[in-house]
């Protein structure tokens, strides 16, 4: 199965190459003022396989977060990654203020093991005073709602811009993942009939990745994952944002493969829906869960004070997994996390690196 998966995908790539290739020399170079453009790419090719991870030990406390610690743990973060002289040029170098900006967040594990709002709640601010308007901002998970038990509606409330969720978006059937297994349907799934057992071997992309989204912003929790490491950016960004899904649990092999093509799912101009809008992820490594998966568990929980960044989501996620390695190690906990072909499988689709020896990481104290 995984031969013919490398051999179609090789394919893919190298089609990919190829046509770049030939662009190089039938598209003239040109050079002028790029601002107000979405994608810098100069700042991305600088930044590609870059991770800054900012740390300050008085950021959480007794399961308590420190706004301004988090904050000024931000704002190094970005300058370092973007190289800008101020947080607004560091935020006007990953979008635009035309852009309609998806906040990202884990809301399933509650207020303490998830997405902390402290950290979405400066990353709001930050977009604000980058005059990004604030009904272009919508924070979203799988659903409504998780986020509202989660407490991120009265965060929304506060700051007048929206709230989201996948599944409550409705299914765009322009946008579909067709693969060879098939999922019997559910009440939410956009082919289900009441009263009927259906089965499909379609996904349907959510609406508000497809038709609203212009760029994503990640924030994931650094806790672990039992099948592949750790519930960091890739599952983060595929969670709930197709139906009928749970076909995808059925085994390791095709979790591993579904993932990464949910990401590189392209649309009618071959751009990717979730891939080409990922503008900045954020390891939210206030705390770490070093065992558990969807459930804040605080006996597992321990606190680490840092943050990091990056545009690259699987090195981020490679980062999470040694650590949370290294944190079970230290504290003798007896569980080691299978190796997941998760991470090789989305670097073969050229989603981010999943070498950890060509990531270039810089570390930042306080």
């Amino acid at each position: 199965m995984f031969d013919m998966f490398y051999l179609y995908y090789i394919s893919r790539i190298f089609l990919r190459w190829l046509a770049c290739f030939a662009m190089w020399f039938t598209i003239p170079h040109v050079s002028g003022d790029n601002q107000g453009v979405t994608t810098n790419q100069d700042t991305e090719t600088e930044n590609k396989n870059s991770i800054i991870v900012v740390k300050d030990n008085t950021s959480a406390k007794r399961w308590k977060i420190d706004n301004t610690a988090v904050a000024e743990m931000i704002t190094e973060g970005l300058l370092q990654l973007t190289q800008k002289p101020d947080i607004i040029s560091a935020w006007l170098s990953l979008v635009s203020t035309k852009d309609t900006i998806g906040i990202k967040v884990n809301a399933v594990p509650g207020r303490i093991g998830g997405t902390r709002i402290e950290v979405v709640d400066t990353v709001v601010k930050g977009l604000l005073k980058a005059q990004v308007p604030p009904n272009n901002i919508i924070i979203w998970d799988a659903s409504l709602k998780d986020l509202h038990a989660a407490g991120f509606d009265n965060l929304t409330k506060r700051h007048n811009i929206r709230i989201a969720g996948a599944k409550d978006a409705g299914w765009d059937k322009s946008a579909v993942y067709d693969s060879p297994i098939v999922g019997t349907l559910i009440a939410g799934d956009a082919e289900f009939k009441s009263g009927e057992e259906t089965s499909s071997r379609k996904s349907y992309l959510s609406r508000l990745i497809s038709k609203e989204l212009t760029r994503i912003i990640s924030i994931q929790p650094l806790i672990n994952h039992n099948k592949v490491g750790v519930s960091g950016h890739l599952v983060g960004l595929t969670r709930g944002s197709v139906d009928n899904n749970r076909r995808f649990g059925i085994s390791n092999a095709i979790l591993v493969e579904s993932i990464p093509n949910i990401i590189a799912l392209e649309d009618k101009e071959q751009k990717r829906h979730i891939g080409d809008k990922i503008a900045l992820c954020i390891t939210d490594a206030l705390y770490f869960q070093y065992l558990g998966q969807s459930k804040a568990l605080l006996h597992y929980t321990e606190p680490l004070g840092q943050l990091r960044f990056s545009t690259d989501p699987v090195a981020l996620d490679i980062l999470s997994i040694e650590e949370l390695e290294q944190q079970r190690q230290r504290l003798k906990i007896e569980f080691q996390s299978p190796r997941s072909i998760l991470y090789k499988n989305a670097a073969w689709l050229q989603i981010g690196e999943s070498n950890p020896a060509k990531l270039r990481i810089q570390y930042f104290g306080r």
